[in-house]
């Protein structure tokens, strides 16, 4: 176990899987896309660590959305890594109820995959994409 010098040090490693910061208003943006996605029927989610792992790694996952709050972090070290090398947006919401409310499930969620966007929603999830690269500049 790494023992940590100072406060600031252990709150720099602690937060290494949050890659960039995503301003308040497009985390708004994005909780309104990914509520229009999810309510679409044939839309498809992937909730759950092991399910959004399988579903970058398998690429069919369009778009990866992790909370800032989850406890470990250590849970969350791999996935921007494995959305880089697979070439897959990924985005970060201020926390796990906000995310789980996001996409309609009554738990908080620390990660979720779209692996579908349903019918005529292509466009919500370009855009967001797009806003997305743009932050990461």
């Amino acid at each position: 176990m790494k023992i940590y010098s100072n406060i600031l040090e252990w709150e720099k490693n602690k937060m290494s899987y949050i890659k960039f910061n995503i301003p308040e208003k497009v985390k708004e943006q994005l909780q309104k896309a990914l509520n229009i996605i999810a309510e679409a029927k044939d839309s498809k989610i992937r909730k759950g660590m092991n399910e959004v792992t399988k579903a970058i790694e398998r690429e069919q996952a369009k778009l990866v959305v992790m909370a800032e709050d989850v406890n470990p972090p250590e849970i969350l070290y791999h996935i921007p890594l494995l959305c880089d090398e697979k070439n897959i947006p990924y985005a970060y919401l201020s926390s796990k109820k906000k995310l789980g409310d996001a996409v309609n499930i009554k738990v908080s969620a620390s990660a979720i995959a779209i692996d579908k966007v349903g019918t005529g929603n292509d466009k919500v999830l370009k855009d967001i994409v797009k806003m997305l690269e743009e932050l990461k500049k």
